[in-house]
C-alpha cells in the first residue's frame, strides 16, 4: 500500500514539475518576444515590433488548452471583436431570441496548400431545464472557418437561439465548441429565464 501511494505521489510531483516547466516556458517565450519587440521600437521599426508581439501572442496561444475568453448575452447582434451590447439581465420575454456573444482563445492555426493559415471551429448547443433535464440539443449547431495570412488573434462569434413556446421558467443553455483541426472542445452554460406571459 505504502509503494502504491509512493508512486502516485511521485506521479503528481513529476506532473506539477512538467506544468510548472511549461508554464516558465511560456513566461520566458513572452518575455523574449517583448524584448525583441522593444529593442526593434527602439530603432523606429514599429510595424516590426507588433508583429513580433503578435506572432508570439500566436506561440502562446497555440499552447494553451480552448478557451472561451467572454461569453455574454447580448441585446443585439455584435458590430466587431469587443463591440457588444451585454443583456442587462438574463430574462427574455416570450418569441425573443437568445443571442450570445463569444470570444474564443486557443484555436488551432495550420497554414495549407493555399499558403494561409486556417482555423475551423463548430458549435453545439442543449437546453436545460430547472431539473437538468435537456430538452432540446443539436450537434454543428453553428459551423466556422477562418483563412489568412496570420493567426488571428480576435476570433469571435455570435449565436443565435430561437426558444419560442418554452414554459415560463429557469433554464440553463450549454454551448460546447469544438475545434476543429485541434480536435478538442470545451463547453460554458448560461442560466436564463423566460419571463410568463402579460
Amino acid at each position: 500500500m505504502g509503494k502504491i501511494i509512493h508512486n502516485a505521489l511521485k506521479r503528481v510531483a513529476i506532473a506539477a514539475c512538467l506544468s510548472l516547466a511549461a508554464s516558465g516556458a511560456l513566461a520566458g517565450m513572452l518575455a523574449t518576444a517583448a524584448a525583441e519587440a522593444e529593442k526593434t521600437a527602439d530603432k523606429g521599426d514599429f510595424i516590426r515590433a507588433f508583429e513580433t508581439m503578435r506572432d508570439a501572442l500566436g506561440d502562446f496561444t497555440a499552447m494553451m488548452p480552448l478557451t472561451i475568453g467572454k461569453a455574454a448575452f447580448v441585446s443585439e447582434k455584435p458590430k466587431a471583436y469587443g463591440s457588444y451590447r451585454p443583456k442587462a439581465e438574463p430574462v427574455f420575454e416570450a418569441g425573443e431570441p437568445l443571442i450570445t456573444y463569444i470570444e474564443l482563445i486557443g484555436l488551432t492555426w495550420q497554414r495549407q496548400e493555399d499558403g494561409l493559415q486556417h482555423s475551423a471551429f463548430t458549435v453545439d448547443f442543449e437546453l436545460i431545464d430547472s431539473k437538468g433535464e435537456i430538452l432540446a440539443g443539436q450537434k454543428n449547431f453553428g459551423t466556422f472557418s477562418f483563412a489568412g495570412f496570420v493567426r488571428n488573434q480576435e476570433i469571435y462569434t455570435h449565436l443565435t437561439l430561437d426558444v419560442d413556446g418554452a414554459a415560463p421558467g429557469a433554464y440553463r443553455l450549454r454551448y460546447t465548441v469544438n475545434d476543429t483541426l485541434g480536435r478538442r472542445s470545451t463547453s460554458f452554460e448560461q442560466p436564463f429565464t423566460v419571463a410568463a406571459r402579460n
